[in-house]
């Protein structure tokens, strides 16, 4: 289970860096969001991959930690305003420049040098 949780991880990861890496603003947004679920991923596993235990300390010899949890699920909501808000700058330079490249040349700057 861990190998097939820790190779998820890592193709997540591998493709939010190919969509990062990509010259095109929603992509970019994509890959961002993809890395955050990788992020997630990484951090739940942190409190042991354990099946059907309670994440309380009791009477149970084996207990799952807690606390990641709490931080994956902060993470999400955090991650959920971040990408909100890449969206609604996208498209607000998308209006204004008329373009969604990110590694073009801002064509005035050319104009206002003459």
């Amino acid at each position: 289970m861990e190998a097939l949780y820790s190779v998820t991880v890592g193709i997540l990861t591998a493709c939010s860096i190919y969509l990062i890496l990509r010259g095109r603003s929603f992509p970019i947004v994509i890959g961002i969001t993809m890395l955050s679920y990788a992020v997630n991923l990484f951090l739940f596993s942190t409190g042991r991959l354990v099946l059907n235990q309670l994440p309380i300390i009791g009477n149970q010899a084996e207990y799952t930690d807690p606390l990641p949890q709490a931080l994956v699920l902060t993470a999400i909501v955090i991650g959920f305003a971040m990408t909100a808000y890449s969206i609604i700058l996208a498209v607000r330079v998308r209006g204004e420049l008329g373009t969604d490249e990110v590694n073009e040349p801002n064509q005035n700057d050319g104009e206002a040098q003459r």
